[in-house]
């Protein structure tokens, strides 16, 4: 199946994360068939709130096609978005984001609020939910279980 090859490389890049002592967040953005962004998130490594996966892949995807828009591209992710990356996704443009597990605590996709589907915006992202949503779970889970035993 295509949606879970896909978000196998976002569980890559989520791993990228959970080695950098980072929550462990992954994207890649498709075109075509073809991976043309990956991201994982860089918060603490840079010190910059807006470095969440989705905005690098973003960032990236847009540099590859010269263009701010990504029209006729795909988002996996392994977390929800939230409300900061769900707003670039429509101000992107993608076509459909393809999300791994939910964020019952920031989600901006369905968890919390839904910024994709309750607003009336000038562009619709289409949204599919559940690609591997055990292993995006258990990651998740297992860098905050580490993360409170480090604090106690």
């Amino acid at each position: 199946m295509q949606e879970e090859k896909f978000m196998k490389e976002a569980l890559k890049e989520a791993e990228k994360s959970y080695e950098k002592e980072e929550i462990p967040v992954g994207a890649v953005i498709v075109k075509d068939g073809k991976i043309i962004a990956r991201g994982h998130n860089l918060k603490e490594t840079k010190t910059d709130t807006t470095n969440h996966a989705e905005i690098i892949a973003i960032r990236k995807a847009s540099k590859k096609l010269k263009s701010w828009r990504l029209t006729g591209c795909t988002m996996y992710v392994t977390l929800e978005p939230c409300t900061m990356c769900a707003g670039a996704l429509i101000q992107a443009r993608l076509d459909k984001v393809v999300i791994g597990t939910m964020d019952e605590k920031t989600g901006a996709c369905g968890s919390v609020l839904n910024v994709l589907k309750d607003y009336k915006f000038n562009h619709i992202v289409q949204t599919e939910y559940g690609v591997l949503e055990n292993e995006c779970r258990q990651i998740i889970q297992k860098f905050f279980k580490e993360l409170r035993k480090k604090k106690k």
